[in-house]
Parts: C-alpha cells; structure tokens; sequence
C-alpha cells in the first residue's frame, strides 16, 4: 500500500521538527513565521521521479515518495493552465499497469443504478458525448504542512494543486443514454482501477467515493487531460471529473460509476477523509471532504528571491471550489489593512482559478505579504484554518502568507 512507505517520512520529519520549532519559540503559533518556517523543515531531501512520472519537469517538482509530488511554489508562473509535466500527483495505492493506457479505447467501464446497466468499453463512451471543463484539482491535504499539530501525512504546502483542463463525456450523458437514473438515488459512486493487494478485505483499500447526486450535472468521464490522453500518472485512460471537489473525488483509472442510495462502505469514504477533531477517532458521521471553499496564494515574490525596493509585482491565484472567484485583496503588512488587485488572464469558468496581481511600492525592510479571495456567492477566505486531526482543506490566508525581506 501505498501509505505506509509515504506517512513514514512524515513520522521522521515530525520527530525532527517539533523540537526545533519549540526551540524557535514557534510551536503552536499561527501566521505566516510559522506557515514559512513549517514549510521549510517539511521540504525533503531531492528524490528522483518515481518510473511512472519520469516524464515530468524535475526542475518544477518536489518529490515527497513513490505517489505524492508536488509542485514547487515558484513553478506555478503566470498562466492560468498548469502545465501536465509541473501537475502534483497523489495517489493512494500503487497505480496500475502502463498497459492500461496503451489502448485506451479498450478500457470498460460498469455503470449501475440505471434503469440499462452497462459495460461501456471507451470507445463507446465517446459515442455518447462531449465536453471539456477546466478546473482546480486540490489534493485534501494541501496545505497541512502549516497546521502547528504537525498532522501525520505529506507535508503539502501550496502544490498539492493545478488547473487543467479535462474532456470527455458528461456523466448526465451517460446517464441518459442508459436509460435514467433507476430510482431516486442520492449519490454517485466511483471505484478505481488499480490492483487491490492480495489478501486483506478489499473495502479496507479500496478507492471508492461517493459524492451527492447533484454533483452528476457537471462531472465527467474525461479521457484527455490538456489537449493530450489523460496520462496514467493522473488516472488515464479514463478519470471521474467531479468539478469543484477535492482530488480525492475525483476517482483515477474508473472501472464503475454507481447511482446509489447510500454513500460506499469502503473505508476510504466511511472513515478516511473525514474533518476529525484533533485526539478523535474518525468516523462517518464527520463531514467529508468533499466541495471546495474560497482559496488563493501569492507566488511571487518568494522570501527566496532576491527583491530591490521600489515598484514590485506581487501575483498569485484564487479560486473559488464550487462559485467564481469575484474578488482578490492583497495586504503588504500581514492582513492590517488591504488593497484590491487585478484579476489578470481569461476567465476560464467558475471552476478554474483566476491569476491576480497589484503593483506596490515596497521600501527596504521586511514585508508580510498575503492575499484574500472573495467568491461570487460572498464567501470570503477564512484567516484561520478549520482544526482538524488529518490536516484537510486549509484555506487560511494567514498560513498562506509570505515574510520577504526588500534590499
């Protein structure tokens, strides 16, 4: 399994950096000494690219094990797609054969809950529709490097993420061709495709997720990622797109799409991913992790770079998870007072994230820059992040927040 060999790092950088963060005089504290403090004793020696990814820019990447890479906070640039060769990958099991992807048109599908179940190979799938969607694919965990608990798990902090753009046939398509829905089901179920290990419950690892029905209206069955066939890497030759939710629901090398009348059984969906209070066990009646909220970051200037006073160009990103972004607000003095930035690049729906940037004159000394976002339903970003035992869905501008030092 694949988590195991990736928590483990993560147990030895705790056992590191707890101690040096209380002699810091930082444990426990919240904003941005600490966000930038945490996020440097969490950043791992260089490893190379696992097999499967050896076609990514090593340059752009940080590699964390075998199934989690991140994208380095400085690779993300100015444009809104992220590139395929800079995208994160996370996965939760070892990923699949290459020989899955080697004919794709082949691969079947099971759809259930339809009043015409089916076996859909993709080939017939692409017969039934089409549509492209670009959208921000989160990781749960981005950001849990800054929480001060020190959650066990990759230590992502802003690269778990991207924005790419899927096409493929919408679920609601699919759904129609085979008949409608079979009854007045509440929830839609993928299953993945890897290679379960042998000998141990299957529902104990399984990835199985299951989302609210609503979420069909907009989810698809997309076999290409950025112009090219979705990648192995990333869940080709056919991934469940479910817009605005976490990655994790957005299920990789798809074998059956089930209309249910309850959420899966699976242990990934009734205890894992679920927002736990610190020191409780997790179980399924805490919320699950499922809709993004209103998030952004800067990503330029860096407190690595080198930066003269004077006029500097401050950008970054927000996005909005389930609504568009309306707004973005920069603070050059750590959240004390706000300036209104400019939303930069096309809109490429309320999916994607926006680029934003401002112009400010910055004298020598020290700087905490940080951004708040505004989605188009009013929902602003938090300032603090939601407590949680797994370190999940952390949209705190403040942890978020940049200290850069001016020459």
């Amino acid at each position: 399994m694949a988590q195991v060999p990736t928590s483990l790092p993560r147990r030895d950088f705790l056992s590191g950096s707890a101690s040096a963060l209380a002699a810091a005089g930082l444990a426990g504290r919240h904003g941005p000494v600490f966000a930038q403090t945490a996020a440097a004793a969490a950043a791992p020696l260089a490893k190379p690219l696992p097999g499967y990814a050896n076609w990514k820019n090593a340059d752009a990447l940080i590699v964390h094990s075998s199934t989690t890479i991140e994208t380095k906070r400085s690779a993300f640039g100015t444009s809104v797609i992220t590139p395929s060769r800079q995208l994160y990958v996370r996965n939760n099991l070892p990923l699949p054969a290459d020989t899955i992807v080697a004919d794709p048109d082949a691969w079947r599908l099971r759809v259930t809950g339809v009043r015409d179940p089916k076996s859909l190979s993709l080939r017939e799938l692409k017969r039934l529709g089409l549509e492209t969607v670009t959208m921000v694919l989160q990781c749960s965990g981005n950001g849990r490097a800054f929480f001060p608990s020190q959650p066990s798990g990759t230590p992502w902090t802003v690269g778990a993420a991207g924005c790419v753009t899927w096409s493929g046939v919408p679920v609601r398509d699919v759904v129609q061709a085979l008949g409608g829905l079979a009854d007045d089901l509440a929830y839609m179920t993928g299953t993945g495709g890897e290679v379960l290990p042998a000998g141990i419950d299957p529902k104990s690892v399984i990835v199985e997720r299951s989302v609210p029905i609503s979420a069909m209206q907009d989810a698809l069955l997309a076999w290409e990622m950025n112009g090219e066939p979705t990648p192995l890497a990333h869940g080709g030759p056919l991934r469940l797109i479910v817009p605005g939710y976490a990655g994790v629901n957005n299920i990789k090398y798809i074998k059956q799409l089930a209309f249910t009348a309850k959420e899966s059984d699976a242990r990934i969906m009734s205890h894992g991913y679920r927002i736990t209070p610190p020191g409780e066990k997790s179980d399924p009646s805490q919320p699950s992790v499922q809709e993004m909220r209103v998030k952004s970051w800067i990503n330029s200037p860096l407190p690595e770079d080198r930066v003269c006073a004077g006029t500097v160009q401050i950008h970054g990103l927000a996005f909005g998870g389930m609504h568009a972004i309306q707004a973005v607000e920069i603070s050059i003095d750590g959240g004390k007072t706000w300036r209104t930035a400019r939303l930069v690049g096309p809109d490429m729906g309320k999916y994607a994230w926006r680029q934003f940037a401002l112009q400010a004159k910055l004298p020598k000394g020290t700087h905490v820059l940080a951004s708040r976002a505004t989605d188009s339903q009013g929902h602003v970003q938090a300032q603090t992040r939601g407590e949680n035992k797994s370190g999940y869905s952390n949209t705190s501008w403040a942890d978020h927040a940049l200290t850069i030092t001016i020459v």
